[in-house]
This record gives C-alpha cells, sequence and structure tokens, in this order.
C-alpha cells in the first residue's frame, strides 16, 4: 500500500542518493583529461564512456526483479557500494587499463542505483508529491553534475592531480550508504506482474512505443556525446588550454540544471507535447551556433543552449511513453533505461569522425539525432 504521508527522517538520506547517482557524469571531465594523460586518440577515448553506459542494457531488467527478492534499500546500497569502489581505483591504481576497470565497476553501479532510487524515493514520499521529489531529485543530480568538472579543474590546477575528483566523491558515497543503512524505510512490494526482458520487449511492436525508445536512446547518446567532446571540441577547434576546455563543460551541466528546475515549474502549466517541441528546437539552435558561428563565446552560448534544450527531454519522453500505456509502465520503464544504452553507442561514432575528418564535423550525429527529436516531438500526440 503507497504511503500516504512522506517521511521526513528518510527523505533527506533518500535524496543524498541522487548525488551519488549524478556521480557518473564525471566521465565527461575524466575522458578529456585520460586521452591527455595516456596520449590516446579519439577513437579510443570514446570507447571510455561505452564502459559505462553499456551496462544500462545488461543490468537494468536484472536490477529490477531483484529490488522484489532482497529490497529497494539493500540493492541501492550494494550499488552505491560498486560505485564506490569505482571511485577507489584510480587514486591506488592509475593506468589505462585500471580506468577500464573503473568506468566498468561505476556503470554497474550506477545502473543498479538509477533502478533501484525512483522506486524507494516512491516509498519514502507521499503520492500526491512524487513528481515534485522527482523533480527535485534531477535538480539535485544535475547540481552534482555541475560540480564534477569544477572540482576536477580545482584539483588540477590548486592540488595537481585531477584524479583526487574520485576521493572526494568516494568519501561523499561512503557516507550516503551509512546514512541510508542506519536509516529505518518500509517498503512496499509490488502485487503486479514483474518486467521481464520478454515483457519489456513485445512492446516493441508497438510503433510508437519504438518511435520513444529510439527516442531515449538518441537524446542519451547525444547527452553524453556532448559531456564527452566539449573538451575536445574547444580544445581543437578554438584551441583552448585542457582545464579551460574541461571547464567549460560545466557550461553544459549549468544549463541542464536550469532547464531541469523551469520545467519542473513549467510543465504544470505547459502541455507536454508543446515543451517537448521547444525544448528540441532549442537543442537545434545551440547546435547551429556551434556548427556555424565563429568563435569561442559562440561555441559557449551554443553549448549552454544546448544543455538548455535537452534538459527535459528524457522525462518528457517517458512521460509520453507511460501516457500511452499506464498499465505497462513497469515495463516501459525496464525499455527506458535499457535504451541508456544510446550513450555508449554515439559517443565512438563521434570520435570516429573526429578522428578521421575533424572534431567539428563529428558534432553533426548530433545534428542527425536533434533532428530526429524534432521529428518525433511533432509524430507524438499527447497532452
Amino acid at each position: 500500500m503507497t504511503n500516504k504521508t512522506t517521511n521526513k527522517s528518510s527523505l533527506a538520506p533518500t535524496l543524498m542518493v541522487y548525488v551519488v547517482m549524478g556521480f557518473v557524469d564525471i566521465i565527461g571531465v575524466s575522458t578529456g583529461y585520460i586521452k591527455n594523460d595516456f596520449q590516446l586518440d579519439d577513437k579510443i577515448a570514446q570507447l571510455l564512456p561505452s564502459l559505462v553506459f553499456v551496462w544500462f542494457f545488461i543490468f537494468s531488467v536484472p536490477a529490477g526483479i531483484l529490488l522484489e527478492r532482497y529490497g529497494k534499500k539493500k540493492i541501492l546500497n550494494i550499488g552505491m557500494l560498486v560505485s564506490g569502489l569505482s571511485m577507489v581505483i584510480p587514486i591506488l591504481f592509475y593506468s589505462f587499463e585500471s580506468m577500464i576497470c573503473a568506468f566498468v565497476l561505476l556503470g554497474i553501479g550506477n545502473t543498479v542505483v538509477q533502478v533501484a532510487a525512483n522506486p524507494l524515493l516512491h516509498d519514502v514520499v507521499s503520492k500526491d508529491k512524487f513528481s515534485s521529489y522527482m523533480s527535485l531529485s534531477q535538480f539535485i543530480k544535475a547540481c552534482c553534475s555541475l560540480a564534477g568538472p569544477i572540482i576536477a579543474v580545482f584539483m588540477s590546477v590548486q592540488l595537481g592531480d585531477w584524479k583526487l575528483v574520485f576521493l572526494v566523491y568516494a568519501f561523499v558515497t561512503l557516507l550516503t550508504i551509512l546514512w541510508l543503512s542506519s536509516t529505518a524505510i518500509k517498503e512496499t512490494k509490488s502485487t503486479d506482474r514483474m518486467a521481464t526482458f520478454s515483457s519489456c520487449f513485445s512492446l516493441l511492436k508497438k510503433r510508437s512505443i519504438l518511435l520513444l525508445v529510439l527516442g531515449i536512446f538518441v537524446v542519451v547518446g547525444a547527452e553524453v556525446g556532448m559531456k564527452t567532446n566539449i573538451a575536445n571540441l574547444l580544445q581543437g577547434v578554438h584551441n583552448l588550454s585542457l582545464d579551460n576546455a574541461s571547464l567549460a563543460i560545466s557550461i553544459f551541466f549549468s544549463a541542464q540544471m536550469i532547464g531541469r528546475f523551469i520545467g519542473a515549474i513549467s510543465l504544470r502549466f505547459v502541455a507536454i507535447k508543446y515543451f517537448f517541441r521547444t525544448s528540441t528546437i532549442l537543442s537545434l539552435i545551440g547546435l547551429f551556433m556551434v556548427l556555424f558561428m565563429p568563435g569561442v563565446w559562440s561555441a559557449r552560448i551554443g553549448i549552454f543552449v544546448i544543455g538548455l534544450g535537452t534538459s527535459n527531454i528524457f522525462p518528457l519522453i517517458f512521460s509520453i511513453a507511460a501516457q500511452k500505456l499506464p498499465a505497462r509502465v513497469n515495463e516501459i520503464s525496464g525499455l527506458m533505461i535499457m535504451a541508456i544504452i544510446g550513450g555508449a553507442i554515439i559517443p565512438p561514432f563521434m570520435g570516429l569522425v573526429s578522428s578521421t575528418i575533424g572534431v567539428l564535423e563529428s558534432f553533426y550525429i548530433l545534428l542527425i539525432a536533434f533532428i530526429y527529436l524534432l521529428t518525433l516531438s511533432l509524430y507524438s500526440k499527447t497532452s
């Protein structure tokens, strides 16, 4: 049975989980530093995000099944523990091979955290306030994503070692595990049919659901492609230093944080279909600034506009899909989380184009992605 009131004593540690969830975005700034430290070409460097995001496809549904068997809080703590271990590796052993291992563990841990966090939040807050707290949780995650590049650059400039950002992350993860473990939370058990691979994939026979799932694939891939190529763009095209170029990743995260805050308020009054279309148009405008307007400031403004445009597309697509088949929202959720594998597919293609043709030309892949999302926003019929 759904709780009728918000459990205030459990709310803070549950929301703290979204800080840990946001640590996965450290791959953006890490890719630039690892590429520089080990003299990697773009094709190899852009494979690193794939090591994180491929696990969303493999572990999302199994993690959901484990929630029912062993409890949300227990599985969530296991996910955070795996994420925390991934943060310790670069501090103890720093090599290209060790970073591959760290990113694999980060991907597995973060997959489990993302699958388990929202259901646990649902148990903690009252039903009528769940949507509001979901928006708040994504805002918290965006704040953490914004802080990552700033901390990494600070550690690099002031302390001479960018990898110390992982020490900060590991410490915060440990505190969150201890806090959540010591908090009593009454968890609900689902009586609905549990999602499986077969039930999830059967939904893809519905054309509208297939197109929406592809939308998640595309928008996540585009976001990760942006995060991992901003430094590359500003270095290669505008001749900025690695530290200055990496700091510009915070522009993208700032825009996403602002966009999610605006979305949480605006979606109370604006229809989803109009907000979706506006978001995709903004993304295209920003990308046109990056591609066709000269100057580093035009690029920075374009990066900001892209971040603003993409900030709400994931939850918008999820909401549209849930409206179409509300009775099968669990299977839809499984498909949407698995579609995050787009973050493992699109960046390597950008790296390949960057290495063979040019850095700026690799952003034309994002142009194709945003055109698809605009078409999807025009096609999707929802209120």
